[in-house]
């Protein structure tokens, strides 16, 4: 089993929730007032719309929305893969740590998968393979979100392209 690549990391004190790691590729003051059990996102339509997405996108799929530890929730499981179903590729970045930490964790408990992240209103796919890179870029993405998730005051706040869209954008900008 894999003890971790990064000098002292630890798994089992790091892993988390599996949206916040997305959150912190997408933006570090949203992970901190999520982790707070500031939800914006209940009343979202955007999140409502990948919701409905995901559920009704692969009807043909049998393995669909696997919860693991209360943590990580995948869309479909395959004999071969996991698949996380996205809205649009605007924040493909995110996605994709979002899947490698899905991938990272699977390995933890033993099981190794490849990923895709499916686009399917844009009729895209993209694969994702669990390098030992991207077990470092996990690693250090879990250290990170630990870090921001220590303070006391939320990261400052910093405007982005895609603010307009956030569910958080009244609660910042407001």
């Amino acid at each position: 089993m894999h003890d971790g690549l990064t000098e002292g990391f630890d798994f089992q004190t790091l892993k988390t929730n599996g949206i916040k790691v997305n959150y912190l590729y997408v933006c570090e003051r949203k992970l901190w007032l999520f982790d707070r059990g500031i939800q914006m996102e209940s009343s979202s339509d955007k999140v409502l719309i990948g919701k409905l997405l995901g559920e009704f996108s692969y009807p043909r799929e049998v393995a669909k929305e696997m919860l693991i530890d209360n943590l990580i929730n995948i869309d479909i499981v395959g004999s071969d893969e996991i698949r996380e179903v996205k809205h649009s590729n605007r924040l493909a970045h995110a996605d994709r740590i979002q899947l490698l930490y899905y991938l990272y964790y699977l390995k933890q408990l033993g099981i190794e998968k490849r990923g895709v992240i499916n686009y399917p209103k844009m009729r895209k796919r993209q694969e994702v393979i669990l390098t030992s890179d991207a077990e470092k870029e996990v690693e250090f993405a879990l250290v990170r979100v630990q870090e921001i998730l220590s303070t006391d005051k939320p990261p400052q706040l910093q405007r982005k392209p895609y603010c307009a869209k956030c569910a958080y954008y009244e609660f910042c900008f407001g």
